[in-house]
């Protein structure tokens, strides 16, 4: 047996259709994976089931779904069992940045982002493992959250704690559903380009660089093996973790 094949295996991938979810999809296709991509538009859908179809031999499927409706959550995973059967591993990587100053903030700012990055992880967890519970349990749970989380910076503090709120989720979920075999991580990105990247001040990226240790962005290569690693049962015995994927940015 092959150490990081996943043939048999099905992962939900919120937000996967772009960024940092479609990679992580690509690496588990590219190891045998069935792999459930969760998103908001169906033509990003649709093109990210395009690209991952023909790169390995598991079964790609293209559900339309916003977490920040519990409802949509329901028929998506309704959607995915119909499909595949069961959910092993769960990355629960969609969000949103929008990040604002305090002095700026308002309730609807505060509110849509928490809606997205961290009530939206708590309710598509809570599908997930009430699946993974009454299939006898066992699974993962993989949450991206962020460096920010830990450190500060500028005009972020609602994202900033939306994404902590996720690393006290996670060590939560991790001592509950350890008797269920349902380890729970959470990775802590650092700088990787993306749509939420792009769209940020050009003077945020080139800060961050000279910070970052290994002195470049995040390969979005890179994140295919992390993801068939935590997805594997080479992490069993990993949980309630909170890792920092930054190019050393965390201890600068």
């Amino acid at each position: 047996m092959q150490l990081f094949d996943l043939s048999g295996h099905t992962a939900v991938i919120t937000g996967g259709n772009g960024g940092i979810g479609l990679s992580m999809a690509r690496g588990l296709v590219k190891a045998g994976a069935h792999v459930a991509i969760w998103g908001r538009s169906e033509s990003k859908n649709a093109a990210a089931l395009g690209e991952l179809t023909g790169l390995g031999k598991g079964e790609i499927g293209a559900f339309v779904c916003d977490v920040t409706s519990e409802d949509s959550i329901a028929a998506a995973m309704a959607a995915t069992l119909d499909r595949f059967g069961q959910v092993d591993s769960c990355f629960a990587n969609a969000g949103v940045g929008g990040g604002r100053a305090l002095p700026e903030m308002t309730a609807e700012a505060w509110d849509a982002t928490m809606a997205v990055n961290a009530r939206g992880v708590a309710l598509t967890y809570a599908h997930v493992t009430k699946h993974m519970i009454e299939r006898g349990g066992g699974g993962k749970l993989l949450a991206t959250s962020s460096g920010q989380s830990i450190m500060g910076t500028n005009r972020s503090s609602n994202y900033a704690a939306s994404k902590a709120a996720v690393n006290g989720l996670t060590r939560g979920a991790a001592f509950e559903l350890a008797r269920y075999k349902i380890t729970a991580n959470a990775f802590l990105f650092g700088f990787y380009e993306t749509d939420m990247t792009e769209a940020a001040d050009p003077r945020f990226a080139e800060w961050m660089t000279k910070r970052i240790p290994l002195r470049r962005f995040g390969d979005h290569e890179g994140l295919e093996g992390l993801a068939v690693f935590f997805a594997s049962a080479a992490s069993d015995y990993i949980t309630g973790q909170c890792l920092p994927v930054d190019g050393g940015l965390s201890i600068s």
